[in-house]
């Protein structure tokens, strides 16, 4: 089984993530943006984007890698991952159903202005101009696709042990 973690960037998703694969036995974590990463790593490098999941190759890898990690070692895939691209999730989440992957999707959701001081706030990673530019796209995503495909967490009054108390408990019944 997957779990997978979405929201916008900056809503927690790696700390959950973390915290969730603790909490179910025989859990791994695998962050979907390694394989964005390597795609990165190409060189010459492959046709300029502000985002790697726009390259084509990124979906059908993520899927590849998530399944065969899970042939191979079993068990479950926590997947902290930012999906907004509607068209873009239906891809993974087809690719994963077509190999028999079950996936539990969560979206980690808070409002604009907690999420807009949750980033500004960071002190691991500091105030990201990226991070702001997607409040927009995620408030559009959640409002037209995204909270309708998963189910919702709201963080906004939660801490990270909390939220992760809430999915593995959703997952485990």
């Amino acid at each position: 089984m997957i779990v997978w973690l979405n929201g916008t960037h900056g809503a927690g998703k790696t700390t959950t993530g973390a915290l969730v694969q603790q909490l179910i036995p025989d859990s791994r974590v695998l962050d979907a943006e390694k394989v964005g990463e390597t795609l990165m790593d190409i060189t010459p490098g492959l046709p300029e984007t502000d985002n790697f999941q726009h390259w084509p190759p990124w979906r059908p890898l993520v899927v590849e890698t998530a399944r065969h990690v899970l042939e191979y070692a079993g068990g479950t895939l926590v997947m902290p991952m930012t999906v907004l691209v509607e068209q873009y999730w239906r891809e993974i989440s087809a690719g994963l159903a077509q190999h028999a992957v079950p996936v539990r999707h969560f979206v980690l959701h808070a409002d604009q202005d907690t999420l807009r001081g949750r980033i500004e706030g960071d002190t691991v990673m500091g105030p990201s101009a990226f991070r702001l530019a997607h409040l927009g796209p995620y408030a559009e995503a959640a409002r037209t696709w995204l909270h309708e495909e998963a189910e919702v967490v709201d963080t906004t009054h939660l801490t990270p042990p909390q939220a992760a108390q809430q999915i593995a408990a959703a997952v485990g019944s």
